[in-house]
């Protein structure tokens, strides 16, 4: 029985082994690429460069504007999510523990909204920022991004988990609605809002369509759209394959950490565990 155990764990341990390997295979390419130098790049023939070319990061950092373009996209996002959590949880917070009439079918509205593709939305979003005077700026990049339906109903999700009665007891106390929401609901969901907040985040960082559409200045771009214009698209360094892929590490670094340091809220997040014990 124990010999049959021990096969089942080790057949898992390979194939987490090998789907693991596909996973990061791409960063670690991306990596290596980016300490080749363009000739070795297109030689198929050796996985890894002949001498490590480490001037290729430093030259990005020091003669391109890679890193206003991180600050911008960092700046954006952080603030977007910031306002994604206060509208997602107070529209959640109403759906869950408010009674009121059409409870139901407004959620499946919100829901239904979802669907819409989001291709669908540009134009009208577009004139709206226009009669707004808000292209070009961050203001329209961050507002017409403002609420986040996935965030509504993942949070949602958490919030019906959270007992009716710690909610009432609350009530009775004294607390107000706002008190109640990020002094008794938010602590226990916390690893829905961490997981809500990190995908939402990656989302907004690599976002790329939609600012290309309503910016069109260098000092407004964000990442997705300076690594293209200035390193591929008849940029300062045109097809130099090795300086894209310094640039892809670097733009990639943050979201590492942000995930290294929330791993553990966002894996408890995924499966629904709000913290709640017994």
């Amino acid at each position: 029985m124990s010999i049959a155990k021990g096969l089942r764990i080790s057949g898992k341990a390979v194939i987490l082994f090998i789907f693991s390997v596909f996973t990061i295979f791409p960063f670690i390419w991306m990596i290596i690429s980016a300490l080749k130098t363009k000739a070795e790049i297109m030689d198929v023939n050796h996985f890894f460069p002949e001498t490590f070319q480490w001037q290729n990061f430093t030259d990005v950092l020091t003669d391109s504007p890679l890193l206003q373009y991180v600050g911008n996209s960092l700046f954006v996002s952080a603030v977007t999510l910031l306002i994604q959590i206060v509208t997602g949880a107070m529209i959640a917070y109403a759906i869950v523990f408010l009674t009121f009439r059409g409870r139901g079918i407004l959620f499946g509205v919100i829901m239904c909204t979802y669907m819409v593709p989001t291709a669908a939305t540009y134009i009208p979003s577009y004139i709206i920022l226009s009669d707004m005077k808000l292209l070009n700026t961050f203001t329209g990049l961050i507002i017409s991004n403002c609420v986040s339906i996935f965030g509504i109903f993942l949070l949602r999700q958490a919030f019906m988990q959270v007992p009716k009665g710690l909610i009432e007891a609350a009530r009775i106390d004294g607390g107000s609605h706002w008190k109640i929401l990020w002094r008794v609901v938010c602590p226990i969901t916390k690893s829905s809002f961490i997981t809500f907040g990190l995908m939402n985040f990656i989302s907004c960082y690599n976002n790329y369509m939609w600012p290309s559409l309503i910016t069109d200045s260098d000092s407004k771009m964000l990442v997705s759209q300076g690594l293209r214009k200035f390193f591929i698209e008849g940029g300062a360094y045109g097809t130099e394959w090795a300086l894209v892929m310094a640039g892809s590490t670097i733009i990639v670094l943050p979201l590492l950490i942000l995930f290294a340091f929330t791993q553990k809220w966002f894996i408890s997040g995924i499966g629904g565990d709000t913290g709640m014990k017994g």
